[in-house]
């Protein structure tokens, strides 16, 4: 799961692939999904899967989970602010 970086727009995007960091890449300089363009992201949340399949079903199901993208994002913020406070 990715989060808008920098901006005053906060967005979540979830897709599948099999290199995060080149799809990373490819999201923050405008060349990966139509939703992506315009903004800088962040990886906040990853899984691996054996099959494909397994990837694309948990990721349909995480679309459409907006509580469990919420917990995320949470956790996420959470994580960060204790690594700032701990500086």
């Amino acid at each position: 799961m990715l989060k808008t970086s920098g901006s005053k727009v906060s967005k979540t995007y979830v897709g599948y692939t099999n290199n995060v960091l080149l799809r990373l890449k490819k999201h923050n300089s405008n060349k990966g999904a139509k939703s992506t363009k315009g903004y800088k992201w962040l990886l906040i949340y990853s899984k691996k899967f054996i099959t494909k399949s397994d990837a694309m079903s948990y990721e349909y199901k995480l679309k459409k989970d907006r509580n469990k993208r919420k917990v995320i994002l949470n956790r996420y913020k959470t994580i960060k602010t204790n690594i700032h406070e701990s500086y």
